[in-house]
């Protein structure tokens, strides 16, 4: 870096003297064996580069790369992180005065993201010196080295304004150093733990996926939360596995789920919604402590809820929806503001449709009009378009093995077609099925068959990153749940299943990659979604990240293929056409 504040070329560009007087440029700094890579996180924020530290991952006894892993060594870092911090922290300075190390705070689940991750890294031959000078290593060493596995921990550095020196000394000592204790501390037995606990959580969907189950809840797992936080709540009933249900997978005892319908009723403040949501949460691995670490889900489950006034293209809702005021075409069905029912059913349809194999419904965030019709409202309003839920529920768990795990309070239309019947009472559960089924009363006759799982091919006009007459693309993330592309403002507030802000930004970046990227007139955006998690899997997270949108954040974490398929299915000026 230059001596004058005004400009960083040097420190992306890295101009480098080797002890013979030879010139190179490189943006990675060594020490210690660990390569910091600096690098523009976009053209206005000169002041805070993107640092990428990559640690040989044999430091780390680290063999054999994995998220948890990734997921541990970031949590394990951000103490030392903080400490960094609380040494530049100034009261009666900003943050951009004083300078900080800034890193995603991850939450309870892990989660792939581009701040943690593996990667089979270039080594060099050299250690850096001071003042660009750079020193080869013994003779020895000088061969070319083979590129290793490391750890790559990602951060962005805020640097002071207008102090040169500290900037150089964050940098190029504080952060190294920092590194090197974490290293040097790093609590091995810790990170055995951590894995020995995904390889468990593994094993156990790995049994979901072969058994008559859908969801596994441990016996002793801490399902409430403490209010306002995702943190376990202290001196909470721990879960306990109705006699019927119990079961020992993978030598942890728990309640096994079984496909098919299910229902879950119980008083107000009982825990029926605690139950479904961790239930819920069970689609993402927990780490030790979070009270879910054990309970497990089906990897495909989506959580459906009425979403007032989503919009809704060239979708097939006559499952749902016989007929529409004025001709419309219920097979060929689009809106701009769908009703409750409406959008409910369109939730259905399109996770059927995305490959759920378990729909998680909460009666409190549904639409009653989708959910039942008595037979007092049958009798009385004899020309309704609705068919409810109760009259498909069972058609989609036989036809299309789509299981059902429904929580229920104010009404019993459900005990007739349900399978089981728990009731929750004070966080403890019971199984009610038998005096369910003595109440319920007997089943209507149900409509014809009309479920089926619908594949759609998206077509490419309007489906683009730039707005209309504009050279430029167009992405950003707001926090108020809407993501702008293009000339589209998507409402995201009903992907119930995205768990922070930077899922949502890397929803926004994956969008835009299918959209530079295509050349064709008719997607098939399953198979192109497929593709694009492949290439990740194989390249890494960052490979959708680009530093031209200066308002979207640094950090992403990899939502689902079926969030992304989701967020598609609610633009509001692309169109689909089903596929034969």
């Amino acid at each position: 870096m230059q001596n004058d504040a005004s400009t960083y070329r040097d420190m992306y560009e890295g101009p480098v003297v080797f002890d013979d007087g030879s010139t190179d440029s490189d943006n990675v700094y060594w020490y210690g064996g660990v390569a910091y890579e600096i690098t523009m996180t976009h053209k206005q924020a000169l002041d805070k580069p993107t640092v990428t530290c990559r640690i040989p991952a044999a430091l780390l006894s680290v063999e054999t790369p994995s998220a948890a892993a990734a997921d541990f060594l970031l949590r394990a870092f951000l103490p030392y992180a903080d400490e960094l911090n609380a040494e530049l922290y100034n009261r009666s300075r900003t943050e951009r005065e004083n300078g900080a190390y800034l890193l995603p705070r991850p939450g309870s689940e892990v989660l792939v993201r581009n701040a943690a991750f593996f990667a089979v890294c270039p080594q060099k031959y050299y250690e850096n010196g001071s003042a660009n000078m750079i020193f080869p290593l013994p003779a020895d060493g000088r061969r070319q080295l083979s590129p290793q596995l490391c750890f790559c921990l990602r951060m962005q550095v805020q640097l002071p304004l207008r102090r040169l020196r500290k900037s150089i000394q964050m940098l190029c000592r504080d952060l190294p150093q920092a590194v090197q204790r974490f290293v040097d501390s790093l609590d091995t037995g810790a990170l055995q733990n951590a894995l020995a606990l995904a390889e468990r959580q593994r094993r156990i969907r790995a049994w979901l996926k072969t058994s008559d189950c859908c969801a596994f809840i441990a016996n002793g797992s801490i399902l409430p939360r403490a209010k306002g936080t995702d943190a376990p709540l202290p001196d909470a009933v721990p879960f306990r596995s109705t006699p019927e249900d119990e079961r020992e997978v993978c030598g942890v005892r728990g309640m096994a789920v079984r496909r098919g319908i299910t229902v879950i009723v119980g008083g107000g403040y009982s825990g029926k919604s605690t139950l479904l949501d961790a239930i819920a949460a069970g689609i993402y691995d927990h780490i030790a402590g979070d009270g879910r670490e054990l309970v497990l889900t089906d990897e495909s489950a989506v959580t459906i809820a009425a979403e007032d006034g989503r919009s809704i293209r060239n979708l097939d809702i006559s499952p749902f929806v016989r007929w529409l005021p004025g001709d419309g075409d219920v097979r060929d069905f689009s809106t701009d503001h769908a009703s409750g029912s409406t959008s409910q059913a369109a939730n259905v349809v399109e996770a059927v449709g995305h490959g759920a194999s378990l729909l998680l419904i909460d009666e409190d965030r549904s639409a009653t009009n989708f959910m039942i019709r008595d037979p007092l409202m049958k009798a009385l309003v004899e020309r309704e378009p609705l068919t409810p839920f109760t009259d498909r529920v069972r058609e989609l768990y036989e036809r299309l093995g789509v299981s059902t795990i429904l929580v229920v309070g104010g009404s019993g239309e459900y005990l007739t077609p349900a399978e089981r019947v728990y009731r929750m009472e004070d966080y403890r559960i019971s199984d009610t099925t038998a005096a369910a089924k003595a109440l319920a009363r007997p089943a209507d006759p149900l409509p014809p068959p009309a479920l089926r799982r619908i594949r759609r091919a998206l077509l490419a006009d309007r489906f683009s990153a730039y707005p209309e007459g504009s050279g430029s693309e167009r992405l950003a993330v707001s926090e108020l749940g809407f993501l702008c592309i293009g000339d589209e403002r998507v409402d995201v507030r009903g992907l119930h299943d995205i768990v922070n802000g930077r899922q949502l930004t890397a929803l926004g970046f994956l969008l835009r990659h299918l959209a530079v990227h295509n050349t064709d007139c008719r997607i098939d955006i399953a198979q192109r979604i497929d593709e694009l998690y492949s290439e990740i899997e194989e390249n890494g997270l960052d490979t959708v990240y680009s530093s031209y949108f200066t308002t979207c954040g640094r950090f992403l974490d990899l939502p689902r293929k079926t969030e992304l398929l989701a967020l598609l299915a609610r633009m509001r000026l692309i169109r689909f056409a089903e596929k034969p």
